[in-house]
C-alpha cells in the first residue's frame, strides 16, 4: 500500500495513478470479482474418453463433449499412436479416480460443439500439458485460446529432446491436423 502521508508529490502522483486504475477497472468490468468468475474452475467426472484429446464430463448434472485446449492428439487411424494416446488420458483420469476440474478459455466452443477446456486433477496438474509433455499429443494453439501456450512450448520441447511417445525415432510419422485434412469427417 503507499503511504500518503509522506506527501511526497511523486508518491501522491502515483497513488492519484493507481486509484485512477481501480475506478476505470471497476466502471469497465474488470475488477478482481469478474476476472475470478470467467476463470471459474467447475468440477465434474469423465465418463468417457474419447481420443487424446476429447472427453465426455458430467459437470453440473448434464454431459458435455469437450475438447481439451491447445494440444492435438493423433488421430485413432494413425495406429498405433492414437489408441496409445487415447489409452494414456484414460490412464490419466483413471487414476484421479474419474475426477477433474475443468477452466475454460476466451472462446468456449468449437464448431462441432464441443466445450473447450483445460483439464485440472485435485493435485494440480494440468491433464492437457501432461499429454504433450508425455509425448501422446503435439502443440496445438488456436487463437484466442492461448492462456497456458507458453507451457505447452516447454512440454513439447521437453518431449521432443527425450524423444518421448510419439517424438520416438520409431514415432509419428504425420501430424494429427494434417492426417485430418487427408482423411475429413464425413
Amino acid at each position: 500500500m503507499l503511504d500518503m502521508s509522506k506527501k511526497n508529490p511523486q508518491t501522491i502522483f502515483l497513488g492519484s495513478l493507481f486509484l485512477s486504475f481501480l475506478i476505470l477497472a471497476a466502471a469497465s468490468g474488470i475488477s478482481r470479482g469478474h476476472a475470478a468468475e470467467s476463470r471459474r474452475i467447475h468440477e465434474a467426472r469423465v465418463i468417457a474418453v474419447n481420443d487424446g484429446d476429447t472427453v465426455t464430463i458430467n459437470m453440473d448434472s448434464r454431459e458435455h463433449r469437450c475438447r481439451l485446449i491447445g494440444i492435438d492428439a493423433p488421430e485413432m487411424g494413425q495406429e498405433p499412436w492414437g489408441e496409445r494416446s487415447r489409452e494414456h488420458l484414460r490412464k490419466i483420469v483413471k487414476d484421479g479416480q474419474w475426477r477433474v476440474f475443468v477452466e475454460t478459455d476466451i472462446v468456449k466452443r468449437d464448431k462441432y460443439e464441443r466445450l473447450l477446456v483445460y483439464l485440472w486433477t485435485e493435485d494440480g496438474m494440468m491433464i492437457n500439458e501432461r499429454m504433450i509433455l508425455e509425448g501422446d499429443a503435439v502443440l496445438f494453439t488456436i487463437q484466442p485460446n492461448s492462456k497456458y501456450a507458453d507451457r505447452f512450448r516447454k512440454a513439447q520441447r521437453v518431449a521432443r529432446e527425450k524423444r518421448l511417445g510419439i517424438w520416438a525415432s520409431d514415432g509419428l510419422k504425420e501430424r494429427p491436423l494434417d492426417y485430418r485434412k487427408k482423411h475429413p469427417r464425413e
